[in-house]
């Protein structure tokens, strides 16, 4: 019997729109790393959608195992078991991968672990590959909607390390860790698309 099945309603809700995005960036073969897979319901419905990708689960350490009852259930054979990712240490599970995504992680995780993320992407992609970010983000210190405001407020007084990031800061990050910003999409509750490029 399948471990019991998680369930996210934003995941089924946002998993349509992101996947008519990302297919457009991932069109080729290769192994995609999912940075915070949760519930596995995007890793699901994403290597089903792309066969031709292989699809790698990774969570923190003790979360990893969340997303098996989707995965396994699935019997999908491009889904690779999932791999526990402390994004903030420079010893990763995976060594090369053909580019990544991850999907409302950046405000949850500390600043020096999104730093940790895009540094320790930039080590295992080569150029050209892509490292696709859902969420929501601010522009200019200021939030693209009162409900992002309201939620930057709740997260940052759950704990002072959370909080929704500013592409400013994103930009600035990303191209020390060796990334350009190729596109920037809106999507669906005030979230956001952005797709990366390793130089």
């Amino acid at each position: 019997m399948a471990p019991h099945k998680p369930f996210s309603q934003a995941c089924e809700n946002n998993k349509q729109p992101i996947l008519e995005r990302i297919r457009q960036t991932f069109t080729g073969p290769g192994t995609i790393l999912e940075i915070g897979t949760g519930t596995g319901q995007h890793a699901v419905h994403f290597a089903s959608a792309m066969p031709y990708l292989v699809w790698q689960p990774s969570d923190r350490p003790g979360a990893s195992s969340h997303c098996l009852g989707w995965i396994e259930d699935s019997t999908l054979t491009n889904i690779c078991p999932p791999v526990e990712l402390d994004a903030a240490s420079a010893d990763w599970p995976v060594e090369r991968i053909d580019g990544a995504y991850s999907a409302n992680t950046a405000h949850i995780m500390a600043w020096n672990e999104v730093e940790s993320m895009f540094a320790g992407l930039a080590r295992r992609m080569h150029t050209g590959m892509p490292f696709c970010l859902y969420g929501p983000f601010s522009y200019g210190g200021a939030h693209t909607s009162d409900s992002n405001r309201l939620f930057d407020r709740h997260l940052r007084a759950q704990a002072p390390h959370m909080g929704i990031r500013d592409m400013d800061d994103l930009l600035g990050l990303a191209a020390q860790a060796g990334f350009r910003l190729e596109s920037d999409h809106g999507m669906p509750a005030n979230n956001r698309l952005l797709v990366w490029r390793k130089l």
